[in-house]
């Protein structure tokens, strides 16, 4: 049986108009894993999971909110697991930023505006894959980002300096 959220992202990922041929082949692949895992949206699932984030923007749309990720070491955009009783994708991406930014009022993109697929270590303590869905979040006009726990630092970039790792969000500039 699958839980509300992974019913959201086969609906979100099969509505999904990808971009380019390189973002159609992930959507191809979740959707395939979704399919094939019922648990493909918890944490617990070894093999890979779907994790939600957030590419969280200032009000001018110029510069993007990144996270000095205590675990990876390198910038990277706000989000990560989802939680049991995240009832969408886009609400845990929503959560996320706000949790991680500490800034109240943000607004999200009704769609993703990107996948990934990455190896990483996380809670699980062993090697898996976050199966990433990405979101556009905007934060209102003045915000100022408050560090939480799960950052080693939080710094306000460029859209056009952004680190390669999240370099998806200058084409959103």
């Amino acid at each position: 049986m699958t839980s509300p959220v992974h019913d959201d992202a086969v609906a979100v990922l099969s509505a999904w108009q990808a971009p380019d041929a390189d973002q159609s082949a992930i959507r191809h692949a979740l959707l395939a894993y979704l399919a094939a895992r019922p648990d493909a949206c918890a944490r617990e699932c070894v093999t890979g999971h779907l994790t939600a984030s957030a590419l969280v923007v200032d009000a001018a749309g110029e510069r993007a909110l990144l996270t000095l990720h205590p675990r990876v070491g390198r910038w990277l955009q706000l989000g990560g697991h989802i939680e049991a009783d995240d009832p969408t994708l886009r609400e845990a991406a929503l959560r996320e930023a706000t949790e991680e930014s500490g800034i109240g009022g943000l607004t999200i993109s009704d769609a993703p505006v990107h996948l990934d697929v990455h190896p990483v270590t996380c809670s699980l303590g062993v090697p898996t894959r976050h199966l990433d869905v990405r979101y556009l979040v905007r934060a209102p006009e003045g915000a100022v980002a408050v560090r939480s726990d799960e950052s080693a630092d939080l710094r306000w970039w460029p859209l056009a300096e952004l680190p390669d790792d999240v370099a998806f969000g200058r084409a959103l500039g």
